[in-house]
């Protein structure tokens, strides 16, 4: 694996090509550095890198703003990891593609998994090209984690936050509803304002139960129809808009109203 190094700082260089050079003969290859954006992307320009372990704060241009251009130069781009101090930064790294954030100092068995993440998320895209799902970067346990779009049945506000369902647990993302409906318009339909949900997730449209409408505070009575979704993966229904509903019954029906 050929690595590129940027970081401004000597010392944090060093510590990495040790932490490499340590690590099993599979991840051994050619290893180069940088000490800003200006050199690194004269390197990347010559020759061919895996990997970028990329810091963030430097003189000159970002971390983030290479990683952006290191993006944008294709499919064929090397895989970026971050390695830095500030943790504060990480929710930008991972929309600007990164596939790890490791924060200083770094560990050798992070660094061993960052690398591992790497390796299996190539070969993913070697056998199925074209075919990895997008992601989102959600919150589990504290941690910030990749979730891939085809596993999320659906999105719900709640507080500062937007819930991330899938069939094995819940997370949270800090994207609102209306960021997600313009990012993933594809497959998601949305059932309430404060839901969007997976139409391949969807079971079916029936009636809410009496006890359960009349349970409802008055405001929200006035929003909602007398119907909820129930989904296919989860022992559990959404509520439906009455503005939403003929969409959604158009949707199962086979074929979504004009101007939807």
């Amino acid at each position: 694996m050929n690595i590129l190094l940027v970081d401004d700082e000597a010392l944090a260089r060093q510590r990495l090509r040790r932490l490499l050079a340590a690590l099993p003969a599979q991840w051994q290859g050619r290893i180069d550095e940088a000490a800003d954006a200006q050199a690194a992307r004269r390197l990347l320009a010559q020759q061919r890198f895996d990997l970028v372990l990329l810091d963030i704060q430097m003189p000159g241009d970002s971390g983030l703003q290479l990683a952006a251009a290191i993006a944008a130069t294709g499919p064929e781009a090397p895989a970026v990891v971050f390695v830095t101090a500030h943790e504060e930064h990480a929710l930008q790294a991972f929309e600007h593609g990164a596939h790890d954030y490791l924060t200083k100092p770094v560990r050798a068995e992070r660094l061993q998994q960052a690398l591992q993440r790497v390796l299996q998320r190539r070969q993913h895209q070697a056998a199925q090209p074209g075919a990895m799902a997008p992601e989102l970067v959600v919150v589990e346990r504290g941690a910030l984690v990749r979730v891939a779009l085809d596993q999320v049945l659906y999105f719900r506000s709640q507080d500062k936050y937007t819930v991330v369902r899938t069939a094995a647990r819940s997370h949270l993302t800090e994207q609102s509803l209306g960021e997600l409906e313009r990012l993933y318009a594809g497959g998601l339909v949305r059932c309430h304002r404060s839901v969007l949900v997976a139409t391949r997730a969807i079971a079916s449209l029936e009636r809410t139960p009496p006890a359960e409408w009349a349970a409802l505070p008055a405001s929200e009575a006035a929003e909602q129809s007398q119907w909820r979704l129930r989904l296919r993966e989860l022992d559990e229904c959404l509520p439906v808009s009455r503005r939403q509903l003929p969409l959604l019954r158009a949707l199962l029906r086979g074929g979504a109203p004009a101007g939807a």
